[in-house]
């Protein structure tokens, strides 16, 4: 049912709730310093109050990584899990949650337990799903940063995706889009490597897969910041967070409309979207059934 296109459609993007990181990033101490999170179940409870109170409600909600701070055997990690999943809780039940993996979910260097881990926590590392004729792809980007301790499960990621493109050519989707927690770029797809990024190398030949697969945007978090440029007409979409932000950003979300020609959307502030919802020129857009 899920194959055909219906009209269009919208879904909320959130990224980097990250329980621990704003205590601290405050105190200077990105290792241990994440022993208290209240700010961010208050910022994610305000989240998942917006998303609940929309009208129409989304097709879904995806959070694209860093779901929390404490990486692989740290200390206060099963805790912020714990709370989040109560807040996330919250969520109306008719607005299915999408889950990626981060680099805090996982490690830095993901080995398979890492990975075993946050599947048994939070679902399949990687998955693909149908929405209205839309193909989504959900990847494990920690893969393509360093997958020096797992090289089989990259292996198997790739050979699963390229399967994956085969599938959405076969059905012929209207649109095919992408969640990774890492940014193939900032900016721009020849920009230097650096934390916030993929090595050059591996970006450009995912950045060629990807456009010759016909995909139109990627959406990403990790940076904290608000980003994005395109290479050849995919779209490089990299969202702030709804926790701590390292920038000049508002903790939010955006909001994605799928057109039948396009895909638009707008990044906003938890209190703009809880305040006054989806504005009218979005709106507009989902109105206008083909």
């Amino acid at each position: 049912d899920e194959y055909q296109w219906k009209g269009p459609f919208y879904f909320i993007q959130g990224a980097d709730p990250q329980f621990g990181l704003m205590k601290a990033w405050a105190v200077g101490d990105t290792n241990n310093g994440d022993d208290e999170w209240g700010e961010e179940i208050k910022l994610a409870e305000q989240a998942v109050q917006a998303v609940n109170k929309l009208k129409p409600k989304p097709k879904f909600f995806v959070l694209c990584g860093d779901l929390i701070h404490g990486m692989p055997g740290t200390p206060w990690r099963k805790d912020q899990e714990q709370d989040l999943k109560n807040v996330l809780k919250n969520t109306d039940q008719d607005i299915p949650l999408v889950f990626v993996s981060g680099n805090h979910d996982i490690g830095n260097t993901p080995t398979r337990e890492t990975i075993d881990n946050y599947c048994k926590n939070w679902g399949d590392d990687y998955f693909s799903f149908w929405v209205g004729g839309v193909f989504f792809i959900v990847l494990n980007s920690q893969l393509y940063f360093d997958s020096s301790k797992c090289p089989e499960l990259k292996q198997a990621q790739d050979v699963w995706l390229n399967e994956q493109l085969a599938v959405a050519e076969k059905h012929k989707c209207k649109h095919m889009i992408v969640f990774q927690h890492i940014p193939l770029f900032l900016r721009k797809p020849d920009e230097d490597h650096n934390y916030f990024n993929l090595e050059k190398s591996v970006r450009q030949e995912i950045m060629e897969k990807f456009h010759k697969a016909g995909i139109k945007a990627v959406f990403s978090g990790h940076y904290h910041r608000n980003a994005g440029g395109s290479y050849k007409g995919l779209e490089m979409v990299v969202s702030s967070a709804i926790g701590c932000q390292l920038g000049e950003d508002t903790h939010g979300l955006r909001v994605v409309v799928v057109t039948d020609e396009k895909i638009v959307h707008r990044y906003c502030s938890l209190h703009e979207l809880s305040s006054r919802g989806i504005e009218k020129d979005l709106l507009d857009m989902l109105a206008k059934q083909n």
